[in-house]
C-alpha cells in the first residue's frame, strides 16, 4: 500500500476546511442556550486548530515547532471531546422537546 505524506499547505487547507464543517455543523443544531454555549466552544477549539496549524508553519526552531504542534493536538483533542459532548447534548435537547407539553 502507497502511503502518502502530506505537505504544511495541504494541512493549512485540510484544517480549515475542517473548521469551516464545524461551524457548519453548529450553524445547523437546535439553539437553545446549551447548544449555543457547546457550539460556540466547539467552534472555538475547530478554527484554533486551523489558526494553531498556520502558527506552526512560521516556527523559528525545531523545539517552537514542536511547541506550537503541541498545541494544535491538543486543540484538536478538545474538539474531539467537545464533539462528543455536542452530540449527546443534542440528543437530550430533542429528547425533551419531544417530551415537553
Amino acid at each position: 500500500m502507497e502511503q502518502r505524506t502530506l505537505n504544511s499547505e495541504e494541512l493549512k487547507r485540510r484544517t480549515r476546511a475542517f473548521a469551516v464543517k464545524v461551524v457548519e455543523l453548529v450553524e445547523g443544531m437546535e439553539k437553545s442556550k446549551t447548544m449555543d454555549v457547546a457550539g460556540y466552544q466547539l467552534i472555538r477549539s475547530a478554527t484554533s486548530v486551523a489558526a494553531n496549524y498556520r502558527a506552526v508553519c512560521r516556527s523559528r526552531s525545531k523545539a517552537d515547532f514542536v511547541n506550537k504542534l503541541g498545541i494544535v493536538e491538543e486543540e484538536a483533542d478538545e474538539t474531539f471531546f467537545l464533539a462528543g459532548d455536542v452530540g449527546r447534548l443534542q440528543e437530550v435537547e430533542t429528547t425533551r422537546s419531544q417530551t415537553a407539553p
